[in-house]
């Protein structure tokens, strides 16, 4: 019952970033809205992490069975790639590099600041 209640908040919540895309007219994705409200919640505490954690760590762990129906789509679309595929390539090869440095830098920030707080609260 637990994972039932902790999924429904998760769909709630996607739902309502879902009604925000069609109520603002900007180019902002529905999951980007969902992910916005998700975080308000969790830093405001009127959602504890406890209150979805074990639904969203489930959701994490079978992200990648999540890709199948889009590498296959890209199976399907391979004759409109062929022309473009060494500049597509390079130019995915760039942004997953970007981006696994920008997490990593963010993550190092705030394990940081957590060891600073954690100290600072030692004192």
């Amino acid at each position: 019952m637990k994972y039932i209640k902790q999924f429904s908040i998760i769909i709630v919540i996607t739902l309502s970033g879902e009604l925000l895309e069609k109520i603002f007219p900007l180019p902002v994705p529905a999951s980007i809205y969902g992910l916005g409200i998700m975080l308000a919640l969790l830093m405001s505490g009127v959602l504890k992490l406890e209150a979805v954690k074990e639904s969203a760590d489930f959701l994490i762990e079978i992200m990648p069975l999540m890709f199948i129906p889009a590498a296959a789509g890209l199976l399907d679309s391979w004759h409109e790639l062929e022309g473009i595929f060494l500049p597509l390539a390079a130019v995915v090869g760039v942004t997953t590099i970007v981006v696994m440095a920008a997490t990593g830098r963010c993550a190092q920030g705030m394990i940081r600041k957590g060891k600073k707080e954690t100290d600072t609260k030692r004192k």
